[in-house]
C-alpha cells in the first residue's frame, strides 16, 4: 500500500466508532484509497479483526503501527474483543538467593534466572543472553518482566521491545519481603505500572500493620506507607502473590490471603482464611475468567481448586472442583504410560492466564496442561535444563504475554537502558 505518515492526526483518530459515522456521513461508496488513507475509516476496520489478524498488522507501515498501538485504539479493541495470552515458557524462582538465606553466592553453573522455554520467542530470550543480566525472577504482568538483585536493584524488562528499565534504588530496607507488579493500560495514558513491596515480619499478636513501599511509572519515585489490617498479619515471604484490576493477593501465615487495593485511598490491608485446611504440599493463585481470585491446592492424590466470590456483600469461597490424580490418570492411559506416572507423584503447578477450568499440573520434571471439561491431560514441550534446579525448592510460574502490539512503555524515558548496555555487575551480587 502507499501511505502517507501522518501521525498528528492520530490523537483526534481514536474516537474510531462514534466519529467515524459523522465523518463520512454513513457513506458506503467510499474507494479503497479513501479507506486507507482515513484514520477513522481504518480505526473502524481495524476493529473488526480478531487478535490473531491485527497483531501481524504492525508490520504493515509505520502509520498502520501507530493506530494499532495507540492507547485510546488499544483499550477500545479490548473492550470489543477478550484478550489473549501467549504462553511463552516457564520461570524458575528461588528465593535461596533472592532472600539471602543460604548465606552464600549462587555456584557459576547455575543460572540465575532459569526459563524453560516453550515458544519461538522463549528460545530467542533464551539465546539473548539477557536473561544472565537482569537477576532474579520477581514477577510479571501482560509480558513486563520485575526482576533483580534485593535489595540494591530492581528491573522492569519488555521483550517486545527489548529494552529495560532500572527502577531507582528502594528508600527503605525490608530483610524478608512480597512483590509485586501491577501494569495499567489507560486509554488516555497508555500503559503504566507500579511495584509493591511489602514487608515480611514474624508474626505476634499484635502487629496489625503492613508497611509497603511503592514505585510508579507515574511518578517515577518511591513512596512509603503504612497498611492497616482489622487484626494481627503477618505476610509469607518470598510467596509470589497475585494482582487482579489492581488488588494484590499475597499470602499470610496461619491460613490466610492478605488482600490490598492499590487503587483505594484508604492505606488498609485485609485477611480472608483460605478453604479447608492450608498445610498442603502446593499451593497457587490465579484470575478465573469473569475476575475473580481462584485458589487451588493438591497433595499426592488430590488437587482442589475454590474461587472466591462476593455475595450479599461478603467474600467467600466457593470450590469449583477437585481432581483425583489416579481417576485422571486412568482417563489418559497414553500419557501415563509414556511418561510412567504410576510411580511417580502429581502435583499442581500453576493456573493460566484468566482461565477457570485449566491447570498445569507436572509430575517430576515433565509439565502438563489438564483441561476439565474435556478431562485431557496433554504434555507441555519445553527447552530447558531440567536438572539444574531441585523442583522441590524453587517456585516455577508460566510466563505469559497478552497477545497484543507493543505499548510505549519505555518511550522518551530518562531512565530508559538499551538491552546491550546492561551491565549486571552494577546492580550488586547476592
Amino acid at each position: 500500500f502507499s501511505e502517507s505518515s501522518s501521525s498528528s492526526s492520530l490523537v483526534s483518530t481514536m474516537s474510531c466508532s462514534s466519529r467515524l459515522k459523522t465523518s463520512l456521513g454513513m457513506r458506503s461508496d467510499l474507494s479503497v484509497h479513501e479507506v486507507l488513507n482515513n484514520n477513522d475509516a481504518m480505526c473502524e476496520v481495524l476493529l473488526l479483526l480478531p487478535p490473531e489478524t491485527i497483531y501481524k498488522l504492525i508490520l504493515v507501515s509505520k502509520r498502520w503501527l501507530q493506530i494499532i498501538s495507540s492507547p485510546y485504539f488499544r483499550h477500545t479493541y479490548l473492550t470489543k474483543w477478550k484478550p489473549s495470552f501467549q504462553l511463552i515458557g516457564f520461570f524458575v524462582g528461588s528465593s535461596m538467593y533472592l532472600g539471602k538465606r543460604l548465606n552464600g553466592r549462587r555456584p557459576r553453573a547455575e543460572p540465575s534466572l532459569p526459563l524453560l522455554s516453550t515458544s519461538s520467542l522463549g528460545d530467542e530470550i533464551e539465546s539473548s543472553g539477557i536473561l544472565k543480566k537482569l537477576g532474579y525472577y520477581i514477577d510479571s504482568s501482560n509480558g513486563l518482566l520485575l526482576c533483580g538483585r534485593h535489595p540494591k536493584a530492581y528491573y522492569l524488562w519488555d521483550p517486545s521491545t527489548q529494552k529495560q528499565q532500572q527502577l531507582p534504588r528502594p528508600r527503605v530496607h525490608f530483610e524478608e519481603l512480597s512483590m509485586s507488579l501491577i501494569t495499567e493500560d489507560c486509554p488516555d495514558k497508555g500503559l503504566s505500572y507500579k511495584v509493591i513491596r511489602a514487608e515480611c515480619v514474624g508474626f505476634t499478636p499484635h502487629s496489625t500493620k503492613v508497611k509497603v513501599e511503592t514505585f510508579s511509572s507515574k511518578t517515577t519515585t518511591w513512596s512509603y506507607s503504612e497498611l492497616t489490617c482489622p487484626e494481627p498479619i503477618s505476610l509469607s515471604s518470598w510467596t509470589p502473590g497475585r494482582v487482579i484490576k489492581g488488588v494484590v493477593y499475597w499470602h499470610a501465615t496461619g491460613g490466610k490471603i492478605a488482600i490490598y487495593d492499590s487503587n483505594s485511598e484508604e492505606k488498609r490491608i485485609n485477611v480472608i482464611k483460605l478453604p479447608k485446611t492450608y498445610d498442603y504440599d502446593e499451593q497457587a493463585l490465579g484470575e478465573t475468567d469473569d475476575g475473580c481470585l481462584q485458589y487451588g491446592w493438591s497433595n499426592k492424590s488430590v488437587m482442589e481448586v475454590w474461587k472466591l466470590e462476593k455475595i450479599d456483600n461478603v467474600l467467600q469461597w466457593n470450590l469449583l472442583f477437585k481432581l483425583n490424580f489416579k481417576a485422571m490418570w486412568r482417563k489418559n492411559p497414553t500419557e501415563a504410560t509414556r511418561f510412567s506416572t504410576r510411580t511417580k507423584e502429581t502435583q499442581l503447578l500453576a493456573f493460566l492466564n484468566q482461565k477457570s477450568d485449566t491447570v498445569y499440573i507436572r509430575c517430576e520434571t515433565q509439565i502438563f496442561i489438564y483441561d476439565r471439561e474435556t478431562q485431557r491431560v496433554e504434555v507441555v514441550q519445553y527447552q530447558g535444563r531440567k536438572s539444574t534446579f531441585i523442583w522441590e525448592f524453587c517456585k516455577v510460574v508460566p510466563y505469559f504475554r497478552r497477545t497484543w502490539p507493543t505499548s510505549p512503555l519505555f518511550e522518551n524515558s530518562a531512565i530508559m537502558i538499551d538491552t546491550p548496555q546492561c551491565n549486571a555487575s552494577s546492580a550488586g551480587s547476592n
